[in-house]
């Protein structure tokens, strides 16, 4: 693994750097509102969904498999499987502070894009409206939903307690999807204006005949990934490049993921060949991010 310490001309906190990718330990909140104006070309993110989930005190539960938040199932074929964040416990105090969280997240984050630059926020079905209000409150152009059809462990069981007595019936769906919020900054002028100027304002297309979709097919993130980077929320590398590909329209610019986790996004980017910074306030994750990306990155 090639990395090197350095820190931004801000003074902000030291960074590891590994090929084209920068990802620095601080408060991306914090971190956004020192940054200059029209810097990033793009953002793909996953952050927590519910927030509630990566406070310290649910971390500290998670990590001790004592759940709190995160529901601990049961192993599979003799493998664990990763713990699920359940927003059915989320209170109305908690959905209001995660209104509050993404609209004040994308009133800092707008000034730092180009204008034209696309946003891609992984959500939860049951969460992604309000955090869709927020960002577009915020300022951004909602662009739509990018539908990640994947069968996770989420939903489907039955009442607790009470499964004999409710044999036939299931308290939520089966969760077979994952939305990705699609959002952009307001272009300058037309959009063929803003890509001459900004380089941005468009998705990459995947050929000259296809453009990209709004559907991507997707599975579990693989057991093999899981071992490299042993994060509760990891995306496949195979979804990650594909969305990481299409938010610099001509291949040009820099992707930012202020909530990088183990650093998967910043290693699709480094992937596919795009310049890269994250941000990730967990210390452990950060020091994860730091030997998960360089291994991430080649995995085919």
């Amino acid at each position: 693994m090639s990395s090197t310490a350095s820190s931004d001309d801000a003074g902000l906190t030291p960074a590891f750097e590994i090929g084209q990718a920068t990802m620095y330990n601080d408060d991306c909140m914090s971190w956004l509102a020192d940054q200059p104006a029209n810097t990033y070309h793009g953002v793909v993110t996953d952050p927590p969904y519910g927030l509630v989930e990566y406070s310290p005190r649910e971390q500290k539960k998670m990590r001790a498999k004592k759940g709190g938040v995160w529901r601990i199932p049961p192993s599979f074929d003799g493998s664990p499987r990763s713990p699920v964040p359940r927003f059915t416990t989320l209170s109305q105090a908690d959905l209001q502070q995660l209104q509050r969280f993404f609209k004040e997240w994308g009133e800092l984050l707008l000034p730092t894009l180009v204008p034209g630059a696309h946003v891609m926020v992984a959500s939860n079905p049951l969460v992604s409206y309000l955090v869709s209000d927020a960002i577009a409150d915020a300022g951004f152009e909602r662009r739509g939903e990018i539908v990640r059809l994947v069968m996770t462990m989420r939903g489907g069981d039955r009442p607790k307690n009470a499964h004999d007595e409710f044999p036939d019936v299931s308290v939520m769906p089966r969760s077979q999807w994952e939305p990705w919020l699609l959002f952009r900054k307001p272009v300058q002028g037309r959009v063929q204006d803003n890509l001459r100027e900004w380089k941005t304002g468009g998705l990459r297309r995947i050929s000259e005949d296809q453009p990209f979709g709004d559907v991507i097919m997707s599975s579990p993130t693989r057991p093999a990934e899981k071992v490299l980077a042993p994060h509760p929320s990891l995306k496949p590398q195979a979804l990650l490049r594909q969305l990481v590909r299409a938010i610099l329209p001509l291949g040009e610019g820099t992707l930012l993921d202020p909530f990088a986790g183990s650093g998967s996004t910043l290693a699709a980017a480094e992937a596919v060949g795009y310049k890269s910074v994250g941000v990730e306030m967990d210390p452990e994750y950060y020091k994860l991010a730091e030997e998960s990306i360089p291994l991430l990155k080649d995995i085919k």
